[in-house]
């Protein structure tokens, strides 16, 4: 049921000043159109950034997968349009539209969101105004989508909680279609207000705001006459991953993207506990697919998209138990015809030393590793259970085998960081460059990137103060000041976007209230650092009425409520508040 109409308008438009306009048209290798008439429901997946980003993102695939499998859903896509296309469409009044149908999203049965970065806030307003879909919760009626959200932002689901109808944790698989189907039965019932009501009440792993009242210190609680909802909302969580289908007809776009690849996701979780990571809380348990199952999808998807590079998803890839006989099996069944295995999220083990002969691949230059700190002792009160032996001997592994080139990921503001910590991150880096002339004859590239830590929720470290400007500047001057060799590349994340990273992750519903004040004075795609302006948002959260000290810089104690105490992890509190024991422990130690 294709829109005619507004495809032709906009399509008569792209050619004029437009970026990039394939990324507007649709009509991609294996994207799927249904008859809207034909099905029971339709569902758009909005991701809010860029199309370059969100078709790079899997779990999307996954979800539009999923829901086309079914007869009667109609599943779509829409993605932020630029600056300048957003221009066009507001001049010529025409609305942001799915890439499928041309279908305008205030049409569609159900919008679903997926909050991947902190800083996208303003771009889910972005596409709500675009598509004619009133900004607030409470503003809308049965005429409007349901709008929801899912992915990791939402273990904090306060800041966007004025804009989101209803919010999905843990697993999307599982419950999207669940909620969609809900919806189209609750809303018989003829009254927006009681068709949530319903979802709030009968759906597990769901969580509508507008039923919840945060208290004086910012913890939503059921309302007066909602007693029956959960104090606590737990994450959906699908048991048997490998029981879940994979996408193997994913969509292939006519333009560039970041992630221009075949992605497979062969485990979900982390068998480790790094106290930093909010994704290894959230994405627990730990779950493999079976090595035939992620051949026989590579192959689908090979069959189905002709690309020349096969990405093995995890968050830990090196750790999967079976990790030798699956490289072996794809490279016995894509290596002669030309197509790569890339294994990204690497971890220091057993395997990493033998990860560059099993890969044999032509195209072999670097490697990502994160060793997140330079220092053992660092890294045994993060969590991070690797030692720079083990680094080494992984790197020289990999030089032996014809890499050159290495890229280290590091944090800076961790915990009891020192300057010794951050002079270890240089001699630690150049260090391996002279390993690699020691193998190779000639200095290996290393390049350093350096994180800001933003103490996350649901993470032993929610307690944890954040770093301040002043730290993060001197830290990052400091390391410029130790670095002396010129195969060292030394890179460091914004300090302003990190900060308002950590006030939106942390924040309560007021900070709601700044998005929009931000959204409505111009902010868009705050997550890139040439569109970000920062003056807009510190004036609007200060207008919000913000505490930017308090949400940012000032240590709590596990007895004083959180803005996200509402929202469940599946190992539960007590969890992190061991961790958090065990890492002040670790830094007594090593204080004394």
């Amino acid at each position: 049921m294709l829109n005619e109409s507004l495809k032709t308008k906009v399509t008569s438009l792209l050619l004029a000043d437009i970026q990039t306009p394939g990324q507007y048209v649709g009509g991609e290798l294996n994207a799927r159109t249904k008859d809207h008439r034909a099905v029971r429901g339709t569902v758009c997946l909005a991701f809010p950034d860029a199309y370059a980003i969100g078709m790079s993102h899997h779990g999307l695939h996954v979800l539009y997968d999923v829901m086309n499998r079914r007869d009667d859903w109609a599943c779509e896509r829409a993605f932020t349009p630029w600056p300048d296309m957003e221009r066009l469409l507001r001049d010529h009044a025409l609305p942001l539209y799915s890439l499928e149908t041309f279908t305008p999203l205030a049409q569609f049965d159900v919008l679903g969101f997926t909050l991947q970065y902190d800083l996208c806030g303003t771009n889910l307003l972005t596409m709500l105004d675009l598509g004619g879909i009133p900004l607030r919760a409470d503003r809308r009626t049965l005429a409007h989508p349901l709008v929801i959200a899912g992915g990791p932002c939402v273990g904090n689901p306060e800041p966007m909680s004025p804009f989101v109808d209803l919010f999905v944790l843990g697993d999307g698989e599982e419950m999207l279609p669940r909620v969609c189907d809900a919806w189209i039965d609750a809303r018989a019932c003829g009254d927006r207000e009681e068709a949530l009501a319903r979802l709030a009440g009968t759906l597990p792993h769901v969580y509508v705001p507008r039923f919840y009242e945060p208290s004086p210190e910012g913890v939503p609680r059921p309302r007066p006459g909602h007693e029956s909802l959960p104090r606590l909302v737990a994450p959906a969580v699908v048991e048997d991953l490998d029981a879940v289908p994979l996408p193997t007809r994913p969509v292939v776009p006519f333009v560039e993207i970041v992630q221009d690849r075949i992605a497979i996701e062969i485990m979900r979780g982390c068998p480790w506990h790094c106290r930093f990571c909010q994704s290894s809380p959230i994405k627990r348990p730990l779950r493999f697919r079976r090595v035939d199952t992620i051949v026989e999808a590579a192959w689908e998807s090979y069959l189905a998209t002709g690309y020349d590079e096969i990405s093995l998803l995890s968050l830990s890839t090196s750790d999967y138990p079976q990790l030798a006989e699956l490289i072996e099996r794809l490279q016995a069944t894509f290596r002669p015809l030309g197509v790569s295995i890339a294994v990204p999220s690497l971890r220091v083990n057993e395997q990493l030393r033998e990860l560059s002969t099993l890969l044999n691949t032509d195209r072999r230059s670097s490697l990502t590793i994160a060793p997140e700190a330079a220092r053992d002792d660092l890294r045994r009160q993060i969590g991070k259970q690797i030692t720079n032996e083990d680094l080494l001997a992984g790197c020289r592994g990999l030089f032996e085998q014809g890499f050159d080139r290495v890229k280290l990921y590091f944090m800076c503001g961790l915990p009891g960081e020192r300057d010794d910590d951050l002079d270890g991150i240089v001699e630690l880096a150049e260090t391996i460059s002279r390993l690699g002339k020691e193998v190779r004859g000639r200095f290996a590239k290393v390049t350093v990137s350096v994180s800001n830590f933003v103490p996350k929720p649901h993470t032993p470290y929610q307690w944890q103060a954040m770093q301040t400007r002043e730290y993060f500047d001197r830290a990052h001057q400091y390391l410029r000041t130790r670095r002396r060799s010129r195969s060292i590349d030394l890179k460091y994340h914004d300090v302003e976007s990190s900060l308002l990273e950590g006030i939106v992750s942390r924040g309560d519903r007021r900070v709601g209230e700044a998005i929009e004040l931000a959204w409505r004075r111009g902010a868009r795609f705050d997550a890139w650092s040439e569109h970000l302006r920062t003056d807009i948002w510190w004036q609007a959260l200060a207008e919000a009425g913000v505490d930017v000290h308090a949400t940012l810089h000032q240590p709590r104690t596990p007895e004083q409520p959180l803005p996200w105490e509402h929202v469940g992890i599946r190992q539960g509190r007590d969890y992190l508040v061991g961790q958090w024991d065990a890492s002040r422990a670790c830094l007594a130690e090593a204080q004394q």
